[in-house]
């Protein structure tokens, strides 16, 4: 296949991936609200970002995640001002997972499927705990400096935060553990599991 080819095949997969990263923020979530009309949510979204990463690579994965969260965030009243952040945080979830699963354990160069799945999980886990550490933490000096919010609301939020992104996190590596492992035997026979970093 022309790279120019694979280019525009690995884009639609994005724009998928980027898509369904989207619709699980958007409208599979359990919204908590918070003192100052803030909020934390249980959601799957995350779940899709290191899919992404996992199937396309840090870069494209990360890129899903970014674009399909931040313009949830955008579209949400509650969670616009904190778009910026989403946009980072997501794009290195999916660099953080990229960089485990394809740079350092090579599961796309792998067929045997108990090596694959552990550095599935592993990879997953690594992204994910970057963002349970991460999340709470950008978003307390986010909320407090940029934003202007008092100290000891954002110290609540932060607080209730990390309960709410490590729940997700959990949630989110049994599920895109279950989903790589079973999508990625099925693309390969369709000839859609691209070359990463191509």
């Amino acid at each position: 296949m022309k790279s120019k080819n694979l280019r525009i095949i690995k884009l639609i997969q994005t724009s998928i991936l980027a898509a369904l990263c989207f619709v699980s923020f958007t409208f599979i979530q359990i919204k908590i609200p918070m003192p100052g009309g803030d909020a934390v949510s249980i959601h799957i979204g995350n779940a899709f970002c290191v899919l992404a990463a996992l199937l396309l690579g840090g870069w494209y994965g990360g890129f899903a995640g970014a674009i399909g969260m931040t313009i949830s965030d955008v579209l949400d009243p509650v969670y616009i001002l904190g778009a910026p952040k989403t946009f980072i945080l997501k794009l290195l979830i999916g660099l953080i997972t990229g960089l485990v699963a394809h740079k350092f354990a090579k599961i796309d160069r792998s067929n045997d499927k108990k090596y694959i799945f552990k550095w599935t999980v592993i990879s997953a886990i690594c992204g994910l705990a970057f963002n349970v550490v991460f999340d709470p933490l950008v978003g307390y000096f986010y909320k407090q400096y940029i934003l202007g919010q008092p100290q000891q609301m954002a110290a609540v939020l932060a607080k209730v935060s990390v309960v709410a992104t490590f729940i997700n996190a959990v949630v989110s590596v049994i599920l895109v553990s279950f989903l790589y492992n079973v999508l990625r035997p099925i693309l390969k026979r369709a000839g859609l599991l691209l070359p990463v970093g191509k």
